[in-house]
């Protein structure tokens, strides 16, 4: 068997495998679907907010022999794959999987050696679907290197764009939230309730990306810390901006006790001001779009029927 059969074989068993996990796909965890009832016995009997996000699903490369065999060494090469690629700490990793919502039922700790890991297994993928191809087309050795390393290399980096376009996507669906969820915190604080009570109205009747940020201030709230930090550490690590000023705003006034109807409503005008102003920006960008093709037609067109009659008018009619 030469390089490009055993090649090809290795790509029809990685088909076949991807194949199978469509078909039958494995077990879900327990973690998400029992986590909603535990919470509340959990905060009572004073878990810290940690400890209160996500049950401990167990380690993440447990289970047969061979697991225990390799486990240690696939994380070190994915610990260190990882930081070639994104060459960023592991407190801004976990930053940036908090803002994106990804793996959410893994511990915090492991969070990133998680991530890590499946990073390592995107660029496996990668590299034996990209080597095969390169070994089909070229006879080289030198073109299965090649194609091999291009495919590792955009299989590690497809991970940090996953995470990357699901940040993106949050910071906008927190955007279109947070002018509804604004008015009604307002609503709630104008008609007499506290800080605390307008949050649990809007967790208890509210569901999103916005809705999950103030349930969770709730949960470190209830755990023992003030009001005023649980606000001020999710405005920190909050992907967008006006949520942070919200959270900021909220804090202040939990704190010294100011009248937050008006500020509220001040920073909703102001996120409907500047949603307004993106979509004039993006409808401007899609008419220029949509005038690329026209030209790129009538361009060649009214050359032509301008060029026509140049011959006969230089050369004077012959």
């Amino acid at each position: 068997m030469d390089g490009r059969e055993l090649l090809a074989a290795l790509a029809t068993g990685v088909a076949v495998a991807a194949l199978a996990r469509l078909v039958v796909p494995p077990t879900p965890r327990l973690a998400a679907r029992v986590r909603p009832y535990t919470i509340g016995a959990r905060t009572s009997l004073g878990g810290g907010a940690d400890v209160l996000a996500v049950a401990d699903p167990g380690p993440v490369l447990s289970g047969g022999t061979l697991q225990r065999l390799l486990g240690p060494i696939v994380g070190r090469v994915a610990e260190v794959l990882g930081r070639a690629v994104d060459s960023t700490t592991d407190d801004s990793l976990l930053l940036k999987l908090r803002q994106a919502g990804m793996l959410g039922d893994v511990p915090e700790p492991l969070r990133a050696h998680e991530y890590r890991v499946r990073q390592l297994g995107s660029a496996a993928v990668g590299l034996l679907l990209f080597g095969a191809a390169g070994g089909l087309v070229g006879r080289s050795p030198l073109w299965v290197l090649a194609a091999g390393g291009l495919g590792a290399v955009f299989g590690a980096a497809r991970w940090r764009g996953r995470v990357d376009r699901a940040i993106e996507a949050r910071r906008i669906r927190m955007r279109i939230e947070l002018y509804t969820v604004n008015q009604l915190l307002a609503m709630h604080i104008r008609v007499g309730g506290g800080v605390v009570q307008a949050l649990q109205r809007i967790v208890e009747r509210g569901h999103g990306a916005v809705v999950e940020e103030l349930a969770e201030v709730l949960r470190i709230h209830r755990s023992g810390r003030r009001l005023g930090d649980a606000l001020a550490f999710l405005a920190r690590v909050t992907p967008e901006p006006h949520a942070g000023r919200t959270y900021r705003l909220l804090a202040n006034g939990a704190e010294f006790g100011a009248d937050l109807a008006e500020g509220l409503r001040a920073l909703s005008e102001d996120i409907r001001d500047e949603r307004s102003e993106d979509l004039k920006r993006s409808a401007t960008k899609r008419r220029a779009a949509m005038l690329l093709p026209i030209i790129a037609i009538l361009a060649p067109v009214m050359l032509l029927f301008v060029a026509a009659p140049l011959p006969s008018i230089v050369l004077g009619g012959r």
